[in-house]
């Protein structure tokens, strides 16, 4: 599978990231430059990453090792919208796996799958510090939500389902 070149933007964007260190540790902004191509194309590609080091001009393997030691990189193609919900203790405590099931229950998948029309990836996943409004979840890696009850959750969905309608 071939991927397209980096886009100017995303060059640009990268230059950004690495200016901020010193020219010898340039791969010191790998983990910079494997958030933005995610924020680009919703995932970080094994073609990506090759790209990647060779931006940085270090080995592919060194940024699949960055790629695959942290969650929050995603490995794989993921729905428009991305529902991570934490299943931690204290989230667990306050009815995090329920709010999880109740997710997959009413999309149609299993926790880390995809739904058919490829609009929600949902995904349990670790604290994301917010202990005392739990349940807590992330939307797409960049909004938190507090309090997620059935009833919120639902809302949430209907609204995002109504967004992506009016988007196209």
């Amino acid at each position: 599978m071939s991927q397209s070149p980096l886009s100017a933007a995303t060059l640009e964007r990268f230059a950004h990231e690495v200016a901020k260190y010193p020219k010898e540790q340039a791969q010191s902004a790998v983990m910079a430059c494997l958030a933005i191509v995610q924020q680009e194309l919703g995932w970080v590609s094994p073609e990506s990453e090759a790209q990647i080091a060779a931006y940085l001009g270090m080995p592919e393997m060194a940024v699949h090792e960055v790629t695959t030691f942290y969650n929050m990189y995603n490995q794989q193609p993921q729905g428009r919208y991305k529902l991570n919900v934490c299943t931690n203790l204290p989230c667990q405590l306050r009815h995090g796996q329920g709010a999880l099931e109740h997710l997959c229950h009413k999309l149609g998948v299993e926790a880390g799958g995809t739904t058919a029309d490829g609009l929600f990836t949902v995904a349990q996943c670790e604290c994301l510090g917010a202990c005392a409004d739990a349940p807590v979840m992330l939307v797409n890696d960049r909004q938190m939500l507090s309090y997620m009850s059935p009833e919120r959750l639902d809302e949430l969905v209907e609204t995002l389902q109504a967004d992506a309608r009016k988007a196209g």
